[in-house]
């Protein structure tokens, strides 16, 4: 039986599913890709997924990762691989060694610390990229991206021997390509991210949109997260395709979070607007 109720959203041909209400929990899956993003509680349905991008160490976020690990070893699988912030590794390898220890059995992990612009591969041409946001010392947002390579429009009309030929001569037939599949930005403080291009681009954005009311701009700025003014602000200069919102403060009324981000958006932005734990608002109207 799963240990949660999961959230499960169906974006074309990938499924999302998660968690996050802020100050309790935070875990958003893409099993298709191979990535959850944070690990909360690390819920049962995430233990298969083999790449955690751990964007800061604040408890509602990464309080699961060594019983996550740990599961994963319980299961036979291989040693998870988790990505996070430099300063946090040292940290979580003294717990996982403490609760291997109290658990009378080694657990095997693998914790690699990324910076802003360091890439990681996830699969042969999958990769999760990291950037800078502004939540707590080193907290980082990614950025999963599918990498090709496209043909330079004067070798179009070429056979498949004249290429081989070109590059036997070592000729650049092709183009690297970027195609930005996800992003996200864990908890952080409106930040311009519209100055990185693979985020404009990216076909979903997961985005914490934490206050909404107009009182709660002081508690915004004090906890470094974001309200709905900025989050609005930012958006509209974004070309995603899906923007799903995360981190919800209970403080506010599902409802009340309807009404402002009506409000706040344009209508063809707020078309592409799901709110992960509204049960009743899951798909874009199309």
């Amino acid at each position: 039986m799963p240990s949660h109720n999961l959230s499960r959203i169906q974006l074309d041909d990938l499924e999302l599913v998660g968690y996050s209400v802020a100050g309790e929990e935070t875990v958003i899956a893409l099993p298709q890709l191979d990535v959850c993003f944070d690990v909360g509680k690390a819920p049962d349905q995430i233990i298969s997924v083999n790449h955690v991008l751990l964007t800061h160490g604040h408890m509602d976020h990464a309080a699961g990762f060594a019983y996550y690990l740990s599961q994963r070893n319980f299961c036979g699988l291989p040693a998870g691989t988790i990505l996070a912030p430099p300063n946090l590794i040292r940290p979580m390898q003294e717990i996982v060694n403490s609760w291997g220890r109290l658990d009378g059995n080694r657990i095997p992990a693998k914790l690699v610390g990324v910076k802003p612009g360091d890439e990681y591969q996830i699969k042969p041409n999958l990769f999760a990229r990291a950037f800078p946001t502004k939540h707590t010392a080193g907290s980082v947002g990614f950025t999963v991206l599918e990498k090709r390579k496209k043909l330079k429009p004067e070798y179009a009309g070429l056979t498949g021997p004249q290429l081989v030929e070109l590059k036997k001569q070592g000729i650049q037939i092709d183009n690297p390509l970027e195609v930005p599949i996800v992003t996200y930005f864990g908890d952080t403080q409106y930040v311009d991210f519209a100055q990185l291009d693979y985020v404009v681009k990216s076909r979903i954005l997961i985005a914490e949109c934490t206050f909404y009311e107009d009182e709660h701009v002081s508690r915004a700025n004090a906890g470094r997260h974001m309200h709905v003014d900025e989050f609005a602000s930012l958006v509209e200069r974004l070309e995603n395709e899906y923007i799903i919102i995360s981190h919800l403060t209970q403080r506010t009324p599902m409802r009340e979070v309807r009404k402002m981000l009506h409000k706040s958006l344009p209508a063809d932005i707020h078309d592409k607007i799901i709110i992960l734990m509204d049960r009743k608002w899951r798909q874009p109207r199309r």
